[in-house]
């Protein structure tokens, strides 16, 4: 078991190095700094010039593979690839391992195999995140199943670490599990939000603060910023919406931000008065990333959404995700040491 814990709190790190070197690919604007997957311009390490480049890229300008080589981007892309994969080897020997171990009454029956179908999608969808030019609705997607996983690997390192007992909760806290459950969707919705915010290139539309376009309630288009499909062979690098339809996304994207620390706000004052010493840790940890992160979202705005900050917003928001997991897992515990 010691050793199923080393490798999962390893490839808890990797997955968490993945979710913000992602951010980075994103960001900087490399997403296709590769035009084709899983090789980049056909190759598996990086061509350095465009001589280097097979035919099938370079000559037909009609072609969605037809894109100018940028080595800077493309290793962006690549190393985000190569680690990925890394990911994905140690989630297949930690499935490997619970299966072999599977009489174990200890070992994690479930989650390692969760995992592995979960990879596995992921890796679609990082093949259509290039294939279908970042359309928003993928790059997205592609966005929350990199912080499910980080989930699921914290809940796998806290089940496998050594079990250490905890005292039983009293019966007026168990109220923190449906608010702790009712404040984890909030905040993946919030993920969602800002992966549709980024991905439609929507954070720079309002560039004040607390108010967008020097109005409180600018004018905006919900429909046209929240249709998930537009079809396909429509390039999406650097975004396709009008300054109304990016409005809505990021309004809606700020209003979320408030419901979200209202929401975790209150699931963390009634955690700080648990009787269980777990829980409190785990409530002072929330409430540490949730402020990180409040700050960072109104420091993108008012700086103009420095890619430095904008990355760390995605990492601390992974990082307030798992704090909620590790405060779940001791709620849960509690419960059930209760019985």
């Amino acid at each position: 078991m010691k050793t199923f814990n080393t490798l999962a709190r390893l490839a808890l790190f990797i997955a968490f190095c993945v979710i913000v070197l992602g951010a980075y690919v994103r960001l900087s604007d490399a997403g296709l700094g590769c035009p084709d997957w899983p090789g980049c311009y056909g190759e598996l390490i990086v061509p350095e010039t465009s001589e280097q480049i097979g035919d099938d890229f370079r000559h037909d300008e009609s072609s969605e593979l037809h894109r100018e080589l940028e080595p800077e981007k493309a290793w962006k892309e690549m190393i985000h690839r190569y680690l990925a994969s890394t990911l994905g080897f140690l989630i297949l020997i930690l499935a490997f391992l619970a299966f072999k171990n599977r009489r174990d009454p200890d070992q994690p029956k479930v989650i390692p195999f969760i995992l592995v179908g979960l990879v596995v999608f992921q890796g679609m969808l990082g093949m259509w995140t290039v294939t279908l030019l970042l359309k928003p609705l993928i790059v997205t997607a592609h966005l929350l199943g990199g912080m499910t996983t980080l989930t699921l690997l914290t809940w796998l390192v806290m089940a496998t670490r050594e079990k250490k007992v905890i005292p039983i909760m009293h019966k007026e806290n168990r109220l923190l599990i449906p608010i702790t459950i009712f404040a984890f969707i909030v905040l993946f919705v919030q993920i969602f939000l800002g992966g549709w915010t980024s991905s439609n290139y929507a954070a720079l539309i309002c560039p004040d603060f607390p108010t967008c376009q020097n109005h409180w309630w600018p004018a905006m288009d919900f429909k046209e910023g929240f249709t998930f499909w537009r079809g396909l062979g429509v390039d999406y690098e650097y975004g396709i919406l009008k300054a109304d339809a990016r409005t809505a996304i990021h309004m809606t994207h700020r209003i979320g931000a408030l419901v979200t620390f209202l929401t975790i706000s209150i699931l963390v004052i009634i955690a700080l008065r648990s009787q269980v010493r777990s829980i409190r840790k785990a409530g002072l940890l929330v409430v540490f990333f949730l402020i990180l992160q409040v700050t960072l979202g109104i420091t993108n705005v008012v700086k103009g959404l420095p890619i430095y900050i904008a990355v760390a917003h995605n990492g601390v928001a992974a990082l307030l995700l798992s704090s909620m997991t590790i405060l779940l897992y001791a709620v849960v515990s509690s419960l059930r040491n209760q019985k």
